[in-house]
């Protein structure tokens, strides 16, 4: 198996840790353990005092899997598993998909949902949104149906765009995947940080036999650090196919990471509440930078999500204009040129304190 460079990751590599600001994240600011360890109640700081690092359950272990499931109407634990969010979807694709099958996935998105399936020799279809409001057309994806589609891989919310689903449109695609028999891969990393008035989205592996959910610590609890994510679903049979992909890869995730999961996911609301917050009010001062600034052609705003991406008005590419502003004045953006969509477009990512300071500095920039 060959595959492709991860543009993004190797721009984070180049930028993340020596740029300033960091205008584009799609995380939010990570949170220290200790404040983790300080929500803990007097068994989970038991379990965390006694932790010894050895080997843990492959698939996760049985008090990290109950807590997961109390965020799904599934419970047994049997359809979990647990590992990094980056290896679940590498194993997922090889565990689903053949050399010559159809898969369908949104587009713009994050390079390992599209660059894994290309690497095994499938072909692919994009579902695009409407670049004037970033609104997914459940019937564009109907047309882009074949008689050899064997997944569908959705992301809401949606990175970079911020675009989400009404529960109609969701019940919309699962309908066409039911009705084709075809697997349905969401990757609902953002999950929960719903700042529209829209409605939170049940989760696939809830509404569908077939639906396959990816969820983890790293966008929505600001714990990026801990590596973990998890699949939910109830087709048992492929869950058992990733365990024994497993094998061969991490084998078993980070005993303390495990810990401080379950601790985090027995305490979300203490954790989600102060970031949706930051984001809220990063949106707004954003808004504000943008009325009074030209360098923002068009900003739609997230309905959900950490991010968003915005059209920039300049000459040059959105890819030259970065390069030049974290030389300039230390923040990092990240150009849509990351993504492989067409335009002059950034990412912009609303989960960080000091996204006030970059705003205030790139400011003083533009005005230049």
């Amino acid at each position: 198996m060959k595959i492709q460079e991860f543009k993004l990751e190797r721009y984070f590599a180049k930028h993340e840790f020596t740029a300033k600001y960091l205008l584009s994240s799609s995380d939010c600011d990570g949170l220290p353990m200790q404040q983790i360890l300080e929500m803990a109640t007097d068994a989970e700081l038991s379990l965390w005092n006694n932790l010894t690092l050895g080997y843990t359950e492959s698939e996760g272990s049985h008090l990290l899997r109950e807590a997961i499931l109390q965020h799904y109407r599934i419970k047994d634990i049997a359809q979990v598993i647990v590992a990094s969010p980056g290896e679940l979807n590498f194993i997922a694709m090889n565990v689903l998909l053949e050399p010559g099958e159809h898969v369908i996935t949104v587009s713009p998105g994050y390079q390992s949902l599209r660059e894994v399936v290309h690497s095994l020799g499938c072909e692919i279809s994009f579902w695009r949104p409407d670049p004037e409001n970033w609104i997914f057309d459940v019937d564009d994806l109907n047309e882009l149906i074949r008689k050899n589609t064997r997944l569908i891989i959705i992301n809401f919310p949606h990175n970079p765009t911020g675009s989400y689903l009404t529960g109609s449109q969701m019940d919309a695609i699962i309908k066409i995947a039911r009705e084709e028999n075809i697997f349905l891969f969401s990757d609902e990393m953002y999950r929960k940080l719903t700042i529209s008035e829209m409605p939170e989205l049940i989760p696939a592996c809830d509404l569908y036999e077939k639906g396959i959910s990816l969820w983890g610590t790293s966008k929505t609890f600001g714990l990026a650090g801990l590596r973990l994510g998890w699949l939910v679903c109830r087709d048992i049979e492929f869950l058992k196919k990733v365990q024994s992909f497993k094998d061969y890869l991490s084998i078993c995730n980070s005993a303390p990471s495990e810990i401080l999961t379950m601790i985090a996911l027995n305490h979300s609301e203490k954790i989600i509440n102060p970031i949706l917050e930051r984001i809220k009010f990063n949106i707004q001062i954003f808004q504000a930078f943008v009325d009074r600034q030209h360098l923002i052609e068009r900003f739609i705003s997230p309905r959900a999500g950490s991010i968003g991406f915005v059209k920039l008005n300049i000459s040059g590419s959105a890819a030259e204009w970065s390069d030049r502003l974290v030389k300039q004045t230390g923040i990092m953006s990240v150009p849509g040129e990351m993504f492989d969509y067409p335009g002059k477009y950034i990412r912009v990512g609303f989960g960080r304190a000091d996204f006030g300071e970059a705003l205030e500095h790139l400011s003083e920039y533009c005005s230049k």
